[in-house]
């Protein structure tokens, strides 16, 4: 049984992390929420006796540090975090173009959407909560691949550009970890257009199974996927 991070956990696609992690039993969940003072009724509902729901706002470098110290004294000195998810990420003015973006929108989403998850690895690494061969997901976007946004319409420029720093991040950091951590795998993963607050209205898939697909793709990287961009039934997406 496995040692799970994840963070963004009181709704959409991290309470379901942690619904279906749960759910098959045995696994340690560091449940990261950005506010305990939020509702958290959904995810005490699916937590099991071995979930340990801890703050963490990803848009504040103070908390990050203050999660990665509380985790260590959660999981102690003989239980390192075996995946890292990081799901945490906030769409702001998706209506914006190029051509009239806000930069405080802006500004806020790179702070939660890339700076967020490079100091959740670099904290957790730096306290040895990482495991040997930690598998780190980075949760990016379809709209992150520059590929992918040049052949069709662009839309949510803000929210395009923050994923398409952090699947740059994903490349940086399957390189720098590796060199600290040689069993290490970072991939950026799509979850695909998913029924949830972010997704919006017109979403088509269900929360469950895009989970689902995404623990199958996690659970089975090895040393060759390291640094890839993947969408959730594991096919490779372009940079």
């Amino acid at each position: 049984m496995g040692v799970y991070c994840i963070t963004g956990t009181n709704r959409g696609l991290g309470l379901e992390f942690v619904r279906q992690l749960a759910q098959s039993g045995g696994h340690t969940i560091l449940a990261a929420v950005r506010s305990l003072s939020s509702d958290l009724g959904d995810l005490n509902q699916v937590a099991s006796p071995t979930t340990h729901v801890l703050e963490c706002d990803t848009g504040s470098i103070k908390s990050i540090r203050a999660f990665a110290t509380q985790a260590a004294q959660v999981l102690g000195p003989d239980k390192p975090i075996d995946f890292l998810i990081n799901n945490a990420g906030i769409n702001l003015g998706s209506s914006q173009n190029s051509l009239d973006l806000d930069p405080d929108h802006l500004t806020a989403m790179v702070n939660v959407n890339v700076v967020g998850p490079a100091k959740m690895v670099e904290f957790l690494l730096g306290i040895g909560l990482l495991s040997s061969r930690v598998r780190v997901l980075n949760m990016t976007s379809g709209l992150g691949s520059m590929q992918c946004s040049s052949e069709t319409n662009p839309k949510c420029a803000g929210y395009s550009i923050s994923k398409a720093s952090l699947n740059m991040l994903t490349i940086h950091q399957s390189k720098d970890l590796r060199e600290k951590l040689l069993g290490a795998v970072v991939i950026a993963m799509d979850p695909g257009w998913v029924k949830t607050r972010l997704g919006g209205r017109g979403a088509i898939l269900e929360t469950h199974e895009s989970i689902s697909n995404m623990l199958d793709v996690l659970d089975g990287l090895g040393d060759q996927d390291n640094g890839k961009f993947y969408q959730r039934l594991g096919q490779q997406v372009p940079w």
